[in-house]
């Protein structure tokens, strides 16, 4: 890896503005709608990035950056570059709040860039970010490499291309893609989409010291809490809940409002039986960004307590964000699989995860689409998908849970303890359901009683 790079910022206000328009450009990620990759079993997963990239920003600049664009917009309207910072704060905007809604705004403003200056890579890459956040991954590699030929060098375009191929389940060309990244502008975007695709092929420990030394390198506070969050989401799908809060812990600290801190450490708290404290922070999280991943760990942590009623609200919500996100053009079929699947329609979540693997063959969605077809009774087809699942050796406790249920459901009984003890080894708590589904099993309960 290259040395970590401290560039400054313009002196002039419009300097900044676009200083944070081009920032934002890499705070959206392949996994944009999600809060993070590393989720529990049956909570609702839509991508597979580390969690929405470097922000670099704290979370209240975002808003002030946004109000800045629009008043300079309204007195220079044929200022391109504006118009493709503001279009790509919006897609920022909808990440952090969970708004669907931002999207066509996102659009309209990347396209008034364009048309006032054809080409241009910043608009380009925001393309790709609004493509990305869609889950149009395709569509999202297309627009990246279109950046990359005006400009090599564009940051924002380097860091969408490695997490498009992550997003398609390119992982050897997203090592590639990860290593051009790092050689052409070293730093916190190129440092952690490094870490994250040595993770996806089971090498923590250079995912680690990776995240290390981004962290010891980063500055601004929207650094800081990225990579602090990192880290924390590594440390927790090692079962290691100490550290992880201790990371949780320095994100909030320099940023308090960001979310996907919070949820990490809401899940890390409920990992360390500190099931008041987790609840807290969940029900910050979909106060302030009710996307599908939180709603289902807050339901299943009401769930796992007794409360189904609450559960059952929490539930509901998903459905509601899923139609809005729908309407602003996003993909959710992979939401819309793991959601059903566990806790809706699963004739509804099986069709989804099949849609959904037609696309893109990831990790993520080998896992989706087997835990559907184990729910819908069809566990022999289930298990070449689980089987895929874990083949990169990605340390997802989850992954492993479901194979090993399907295994002892497809006739394995060796196999299938196996693979919910390595489960259960890795990340003991990886889940307030499926944990103790887990354990069942392992004291001898069937694979039905597991799983379904």
């Amino acid at each position: 890896m290259q040395a970590l790079s401290g560039k400054g910022i313009g002196a002039s206000r419009l300097g900044r503005l676009l200083a944070l328009g081009a920032a934002l450009a890499l705070a959206l990620t392949a996994g944009a709608l999600v809060a993070d990759d590393g989720s529990p079993p049956k909570a609702v997963t839509t991508g597979s990035a580390p969690n929405p990239a470097p922000a670099r920003l704290a979370s209240g600049d975002l808003d002030r950056g946004v109000s800045q664009l629009q008043k300079h917009l309204k007195a220079q309207p044929r200022d391109h570059a504006s118009w493709a910072s503001l279009g790509t704060a919006y897609v920022e905007q909808a990440r952090v709040s969970a708004d669907p809604s931002r999207y066509p705004q996102a659009e309209r403003a990347l396209a008034r860039s364009l048309k006032l200056r054809p080409g241009n890579d910043p608009a380009l890459a925001g393309q790709a970010a609004l493509a990305a956040a869609r889950h149009d991954f395709d569509g999202a590699l297309r627009l990246a490499r279109g950046a990359l030929k005006v400009n090599p060098y564009g940051e924002a375009a380097l860091a969408l291309r490695v997490d498009a191929l992550v997003e398609l389940g390119d992982y050897k060309g997203a090592l590639k893609a990860a290593d051009v990244a790092d050689s052409r502008r070293p730093g916190i975007p190129s440092f952690t989409r490094f870490a994250y695709v040595h993770e996806l092929r089971g090498d923590v420990t250079t995912a680690r010291k990776v995240l290390d030394r981004a962290l010891a390198g980063a500055t601004s506070p929207g650094d800081v809490s990225y990579v602090a969050t990192a880290l924390g989401q590594l440390d927790w799908r090692q079962g290691e809940y100490k550290n992880s809060l201790r990371h949780y812990a320095t994100a909030l600290r320099a940023d308090p409002a960001a979310v996907a801190a919070l949820e990490g450490r809401g899940r890390a708290r409920a990992a360390s039986g500190n099931t008041a404290g987790a609840i807290r922070d969940l029900k910050t999280v979909v106060a302030r960004a009710p996307l599908p991943t939180a709603l289902v760990e807050l339901g299943e942590l009401y769930e796992a307590r007794g409360d189904d009623r609450a559960a059952k609200r929490q539930y509901a919500l998903v459905g509601t964000w899923l139609r809005l996100a729908r309407a602003g053009g996003v993909d959710v079929d992979l939401d819309t699989a793991l959601a059903s699947t566990e806790h809706g329609d699963r004739a509804a979540g099986l069709k989804a995860a099949r849609a959904e693997w037609q696309r893109r063959h990831t990790v993520h969605t080998a896992d989706a689409l087997a835990w559907a077809l184990h729910a819908a009774g069809r566990d022999k087809e289930a298990l070449p998908y689980a089987r895929r699942a874990t083949a990169t050796g990605f340390g997802e406790a989850a992954f492993l849970y479901h194979r090993g249920v399907i295994e002892l459901a497809a006739g394995d009984r060796a196999e299938g303890r196996e693979l919910l003890r390595e489960a259960l080894d890795r990340n003991p708590a990886f889940s307030p359901l499926g944990a103790k589904a887990a354990r069942a099993a392992l004291a001898g309960a069937t694979g039905k009683e597991a799983g379904r």
